[in-house]
Parts: structure tokens; C-alpha cells; sequence
């Protein structure tokens, strides 16, 4: 088992190990009646996003740097042979993604390339099954499966007025010409984007492989440069050891890679430097040499350059050649791989889920404290009541039902509160409402349609951008208000009632309007560089905003539920705390009636009361053991494993 297999699946079982303890928890306050609707949707969420949660890599390289025999071989040796059509040339003409989805069989999706002609992204056709041609992919046949992956390499011929309209044809390209066949086409790629779905191990535990066609597809398919390159927790960009940097690698590196966490430099076909006429010395030195001079040439650090034969590797995980495999270094690159991709992925997830966690458990720890206090109150309430006569016990049903009346009193304050609460919760919507950004993307692609212009088409998507941040912003106000005017509620309600109550549960937009920054930098990398736009560049243009827009409506809709589960729970601990002290109050009086009229003994209430005190301690321990238990969960690390020799 390699190294990246073996901490893949210790991740796995990490978040497995976090939804069994969630699992506990609920279960126990439900059992408990500590529970309420807006705890139990937070848990709900927590545990879907760790059974939902992905891992993504993505390979990028120009044609014939070893990419998808890279993929073979770190993913594919177990099969005894390739998968992924490897050879001479282009093998891989679409962005194709490998994952598992349980829902559907084993299959093969193709987008055809015709898509490119409407006004919808590759995000927006991958909600439309009708849309894709379907091939079914036998698991349990190597061959099989080669013949079927080679269908994501099929091409066709077009003519040059089409291939222009795809915006996969440039004419002031110097090659361009190069592209036109004798009969004045040009040959383009048959499908626009692929979906594997496979049932490989790791496929099923989240990781998603994105394998990119040619460096110059980086600049014409939108869903790699706006989505699935910049989302991929880990890049891995192939060159090859024997012509090292070229022009358009340093391009693709600085507009859509960079250096940062997760990314990584992969010098591939080492072997070709494995020369019998050179000691080993002279060989490693010359590798060495390579490297150095693509960490210089890319800015980067040399320990982020990995230099391997993904051919070599392959053949020998395959034929169990350990000393091939070593010499291949590709336990090197695998190892990288895993000590610093899935821990990184697992912190990310980690710092997400505790501060919700320790928001849930502290609002449950609330609410078992105020019991206790309330217990404790009644009880010392009714040993005070020994030996006095019945005008004592009169004054104190008085005083409670004094208290009971102060207390509704402020919950009729309150419904003054609600009503602002609702509709303020409301005016969020008016600028952050879907129905609102559906209108600002028409009227951008009107504007766009008016013009073919440069400054004009630039001008109407800087638009477009400036609306989009500014809707955000005008929401996050708003939530800042409704924050503001929960924290006056919670600190009202613990100064004149004693509820133990801290701040509500903060809120903000801003990782979405950076995310909306992100975008537009893509964006303007991209186009704001040339001051003329040729048909090809215009029909880009106008491909890229419909991306845009996919990318911009997938943000607003994952904001409209943020702020719809916070308004939600932002109340629900205040909630749960006026439903408790309700209930005492109630309990309070009743108890003080009975032994009022005799119907109770002082005693045996008394001692009914310590009773429940002991049972409360009992539920004080079990849920800090459930508490601790999650938090042990959470905060598991994943082994520390060492590189094969």
C-alpha cells in the first residue's frame, strides 16, 4: 500500500470517527429532551459535510509530458495495466474529471463540444443528464476500460468559422495556420468535458483526479481556470526532465498555478537521462542541475520539485520491482503527496467544525447548568420553608409569581424585537436574493450583446462585478444589524433574568465577497491584457462570463443558506434558555401551591428535588464525556508515515 493509499484512507476513517461521535451526541440529547430544531440542523450539517467532503488533484501539463501515465501509475497500478490511454501525442483532449458518485453505475459522461455554443457553463450541464452521452464502463475488464477511456480522446473535424465560434481558434496565433488541414478544417476536441465514475478505492472515499488536456485548453475552457484548477486542493504540474521550462509553462504557472500550499512541480521522464555511458554520480548530478533550474525559472523552492518516471514507476508497482520503483522515485512524490495535501485538507475541515462544535456544546452545557441552578434554587427555596407558617409560604408564592410576570413582560418586549428580527432577516434577501443576481447576469449578457467592442465588453463585466460585491456588502450590513440587535437581546436576558448566556453565534459575508474578489482577478488575468479582441477572443469572452456567472450563482446560493441556517440558530440558544426558565418558574410555583395546600409533603419534595439533582450531576458527566469524546475525535491526527526507501 503506498503511502498516499494508506493516509487517504486514515483521513477517511478520521472523518468516519467525527460523524460516530456526532452520531452519539444526538442521539444522547434527544434522549435527554435537550434537544431542539435548530441544534439538530446544525448537527445534521456538520455530518453531512464530512460525508460530503472531497479532496481534489488536479494534474496539469502540456501534451506529451507523461500526465496520464503519472495518474496510471500513482492511481491505477493495482489494475496490472494502464487505464488512462498513455502514448505518443495529445491522449487527453477534454478537462476530465475521475470520482464516485454511489447513485449511478459505473459510466463514462461526455459533454459534447457543440455545448460551447450556448450560453451555459460545464457546472450549469452537470445538473442536466439528458444533455451528456452515456457510456458504460466495465470495472471488471481492464481492456474494457482502456477502450472505453480512449473515447475521451475521440476529436472531429470542423470548419474554421465554427471552431472560431467554440473560441478554440485564434487567428492571430503565428501557428494557427498549422491547425488547418488541406480541406480548410481544423481539427477540435469531440467532447467538451468528461465525467469518470468509478468505483477505485480512494474515488469512493472523496478524492476527485482532474486530468487537464493541452496548456492552451487552460485559456479556452473556462471551468478549468475559473473552477477546477483554483479549487483543487493540490496542482500537480508535469514538466519533462529532458526540455525542462518552456515559454507557455511559465505563462500557465504565473496566470493560473503559482506557488502556495498544495502546489507542486513534477519533473517527469528522469529515465531519459538514465544513460549507461554515465555513472550514477554524473547522472544525478545532471538531474540536480534540472532542478535547480526549474525551481530558478518558476520561483520556487527546490523541495517542491519532484523529479520521477511515471513510466518506470508504473512498471514497476505493476511487475513488484522494488529497486525499479525506488530508483523511479515516485514513492518520493507520494509520499509528498500525503505528509503535506491530506493533513493540510484535514486542518481546513478541522478549524470549520470546531468553532460550530464548541457553539453547539456550549449552548447544551447552558442549558443543563440552568436546570442545575434551578433545582439547586427550588430546592433551597423549600429548605427554607421548614418551620415557617403559611403566611411565609404565601409571601413566597407571591414573590414567584412576581418574577413569572416580570419574566412575560419581557418576552411581550420581546416580540417587538422578533418583528424588527424578521424583518431585517427579510431586507438581507433584497440584495442578495437569487431572482436579483438572475437579473444583474441578463441585463451584463444584454450589455455584452450590444458591443463586440473591447472597452465596452470590459466595461459591462466590470459592472457586473462591482453589483455583484456591492449586493453582498448592503447583506452584510444588514446581518451585522440583526448581530448587534441579538447581542443587546442575549445580555438583556442574562443582566435582568440571570440566563447564562454568552454572544450569539457570529456572522459574516466577507469570505464570500473574497471569494468574489478571486474570481474577478481570474478574470481580468485573463482579458485585461489586450487592448484589440479578435472574433476568437470575443467569443471567449463572452464563454468566460457564462462561467463567471455559474461560479457567481453557486456563491450567492451556498451564502443564501449560510444566512438562512444562521437565522435560524442565531436565536435558538436564547430560545432554549426562556423555554427552561419558563418551565421552573412553572415548576417553582406548582411545588410551593402543593405544599401550600398540603397535597405535598415539604420533605418528601425536598428529597424529590435532590433526586433530581443527582440525576442532573449524572447528565452533567455524561455529556462532558460525549463533549470530550467528539473533541478527541476532532482533534485526532493522522499518523506520521515514512517514505519507501
Amino acid at each position: 500500500m503506498s503511502n498516499l493509499v494508506q493516509k487517504f484512507q486514515e483521513y477517511s476513517d478520521w472523518r468516519k470517527g467525527v460523524v460516530n461521535a456526532l452520531e452519539q451526541y444526538r442521539a444522547w440529547i434527544h434522549g435527554s429532551d435537550m434537544a431542539d430544531a435548530a441544534s439538530d440542523q446544525r448537527i445534521g450539517r456538520l455530518m453531512e459535510r464530512l460525508v460530503d467532503d472531497k479532496l481534489s488533484i488536479a494534474f496539469v501539463a502540456e501534451f506529451s509530458r507523461g500526465k496520464s501515465e503519472l495518474i496510471n501509475a500513482i492511481f491505477f497500478a493495482d489494475y496490472g495495466q494502464r487505464i488512462l490511454p498513455s502514448s505518443a501525442g495529445r491522449t487527453t483532449m477534454c478537462p476530465t474529471e475521475l470520482l464516485y458518485d454511489d447513485t449511478i453505475p459505473p459510466c463514462i459522461r461526455l459533454l459534447p463540444i457543440e455545448t460551447r455554443a450556448e450560453a451555459q457553463s460545464t457546472s450549469e450541464y452537470k445538473g442536466q443528464s439528458h444533455v451528456w452521452t452515456v457510456l458504460p464502463l466495465n470495472v471488471n475488464s481492464g481492456e474494457g476500460m482502456l477502450e472505453a477511456f480512449k473515447q475521451v480522446s475521440l476529436t472531429k473535424k470542423v470548419s474554421v468559422e465554427v471552431a472560431k465560434y467554440y473560441g478554440l481558434f485564434d487567428e492571430n496565433d503565428p501557428d494557427a495556420a498549422l491547425e488547418i488541414d488541406d480541406d480548410g478544417l481544423v481539427e477540435i476536441s469531440q467532447w467538451r468535458h468528461a465525467i469518470v465514475n468509478f468505483p477505485h478505492p480512494l474515488l469512493k472515499e472523496g478524492l476527485i483526479i482532474v486530468d487537464t488536456p493541452g496548456l492552451n485548453a487552460i485559456g479556452t475552457e473556462p471551468e478549468l481556470t475559473l473552477n477546477l484548477i483554483p479549487n483543487a486542493h493540490a496542482v500537480l504540474f508535469i514538466l519533462a526532465a529532458d526540455t525542462g521550462v518552456t515559454k507557455s509553462d511559465i505563462d500557465v504557472w504565473r496566470n493560473h498555478i503559482g506557488s502556495g500550499p498544495g502546489r507542486m512541480v513534477v519533473l517527469n521522464k528522469i529515465d531519459s537521462m538514465w544513460d549507461e555511458l554515465r555513472t550514477s554520480e554524473e547522472i544525478e548530478t545532471q538531474i540536480n542541475r534540472q532542478i535547480a533550474t526549474v525551481a530558478h525559472t518558476l520561483a520556487l523552492d527546490e523541495k517542491q520539485v519532484f523529479p520521477v518516471s511515471a513510466q518506470k514507476g508504473l512498471v514497476a508497482k505493476i511487475n513488484k520491482d522494488a529497486p525499479l520503483l525506488a530508483k523511479s522515485r515516485l514513492p518520493t512524490l507520494e509520499y509528498a503527496l500525503s505528509k503535506e495535501l491530506i493533513p493540510a485538507k484535514q486542518d481546513i475541515i478541522r478549524a470549520q467544525m470546531t468553532a460550530e462544535i464548541n457553539e453547539i456544546t456550549h449552548a447544551q452545557q447552558a442549558v443543563i447548568s440552568s436546570r442545575s441552578r434551578n433545582v439547586v434554587e427550588q430546592m433551597l427555596e423549600l429548605k427554607s420553608l421548614r418551620g415557617k407558617n403559611m403566611n411565609v409560604i404565601e409571601h413566597m408564592m407571591k414573590r414567584i409569581d412576581a418574577e413569572k410576570k416580570e419574566f412575560d413582560a419581557s418576552l411581550i418586549r420581546m416580540q417587538g424585537t422578533r418583528s424588527v428580527f424578521t424583518r431585517l432577516s427579510t431586507e438581507v434577501y433584497t440584495s442578495l436574493g437569487m431572482d436579483i443576481l438572475r437579473e444583474e447576469i441578463r441585463k451584463t449578457r444584454d450589455a455584452m450583446e450590444a458591443t463586440n467592442f473591447s472597452v465596452g465588453l470590459r466595461e459591462s463585466v466590470k459592472k457586473f462585478f462591482a453589483q455583484v460585491k456591492l449586493n453582498l456588502q448592503t447583506s452584510n450590513k444588514k446581518t451585522d444589524e440583526i448581530s448587534e440587535m441579538m447581542s443587546v437581546m442575549y445580555r438583556k436576558f442574562s443582566t435582568e433574568h440571570g440566563l447564562a448566556l454568552s454572544s450569539p453565534m457570529p456572522f459574516s459575508l466577507d469570505k464570500y465577497i473574497q471569494e468574489m474578489e478571486a474570481i474577478e482577478a481570474v478574470y481580468q488575468k485573463q482579458f485585461n491584457a489586450a487592448t484589440m479582441l479578435t472574433t476568437t477572443r470575443v467569443a471567449l469572452i463572452h464563454k468566460f462570463f457564462d462561467s463567471v456567472a455559474a461560479r457567481v450563482k453557486q456563491n450567492f446560493l451556498q451564502a443564501n443558506r449560510d444566512v438562512e441556517a444562521w437565522q435560524k440558530v442565531v436565536m435558538a440558544p436564547l430560545e432554549a434558555q426562556i423555554r427552561e426558565h419558563k418551565a421552573q418558574l412553572k415548576n417553582r410555583m406548582q411545588s410551593i401551591q402543593r405544599i401550600h395546600v398540603a397535597t405535598d409533603s415539604l420533605e418528601d419534595k425536598i428529597n424529590s428535588f435532590e433526586s433530581m439533582q443527582s440525576d442532573i450531576d449524572l447528565q452533567k458527566k455524561a455529556l462532558t464525556d460525549l463533549e470530550d469524546n467528539l473533541k478527541h475525535a476532532l482533534s485526532a491526527e493522522l499518523s506520521v508515515l515514512k517514505v519507501a526507501a
